[in-house]
């Protein structure tokens, strides 16, 4: 059983791949792939803007903090200046504290500087692709499209194709009834040349003139075998009957 469905399974899995293959349009497909190397194009550049929106933060975190290393510097000597040290040295401490974490903006800064420029040159050689891909792509379609009308032409030409078949069968047809058509008219023809229709009405209203003329002697011989045949039993009667010779007479 589980080789039998996979035969099934790879007979119908073929069935489906020429379905597909009919009805795949070329223009079609070459025109949803460039559609998907635009939206993939579209989401390099979304990359690269949300990768420059975090550097112009982390930049703007930055000028603050350098701001505060100034102020807090200048509120050190100022504290110094006045005789409080202690001052003078909490400012130094949050003053270095803003060193250390403006060094690690700067360090985040040129990662994505460097992201920035990773993904810049990949948007760049992607459109490159992308606009090579739609240069043939068009070519491709004119080509197909070219192609495709000159099959038709030539089946058309050639009277090949489902369509042309279909006439080229209709036609057939036609002049083979035609063909029919006219040998049944021709044979129709010789036939009624011949006399034949002449002879088949003779025979249906009771037969040509021989016949009569053979059913008129054998009707004639029967009668006058009768009719002798009357005389010869009044002769052996012992005479004549009145109304017979009268009629006789008469006749």
């Amino acid at each position: 059983m589980p080789g039998l469905a996979g035969r099934m399974s790879t007979v119908v899995k073929a069935k489906i791949s020429r379905m597909l293959d009919r009805t795949e349009d070329p223009g079609e497909t070459l025109d949803y792939g460039y559609q998907k190397q635009t939206e993939l194009l579209q989401n390099v550049k979304k990359g690269i803007a949300d990768v420059v929106t975090s550097k112009k933060r982390l930049q703007m975190q930055s000028t603050k903090l350098e701001q505060q290393v100034v102020k807090l510097d200048t509120q050190a000597r100022q504290a110094l200046a006045q005789g409080r040290e202690d001052l003078a040295r909490t400012a130094l401490e949050r003053k270095t504290l803003a060193q250390t974490e403006l060094q690690s903006l700067d360090t985040q800064i040129k990662e994505l500087e460097n992201q920035q420029e990773q993904l810049t040159a990949n948007e760049q050689r992607l459109r490159q692709k992308i606009e090579q891909f739609r240069t043939k792509k068009e070519v491709i379609k004119a080509q197909y499209s070219a192609a495709e009308a000159q099959v038709r032409i030539s089946e058309a030409a050639n009277g090949v194709g489902e369509e042309m078949a279909d006439l080229g069968l209709a036609m057939q047809r036609a002049e083979d009834k035609t063909e029919t058509m006219r040998a049944r008219a021709s044979a129709v023809e010789e036939l009624e040349q011949a006399g034949a229709f002449d002879d088949i009405t003779a025979l249906g209203s009771g037969g040509d003139d021989i016949d009569r003329q053979l059913s008129e002697l054998t009707s004639g011989a029967q009668v006058d075998d009768e009719l002798a045949k009357i005389k010869a039993e009044l002769g052996s009667g012992g005479g004549e009957s009145p109304a017979l010779e009268q009629g006789e007479e008469k006749a």
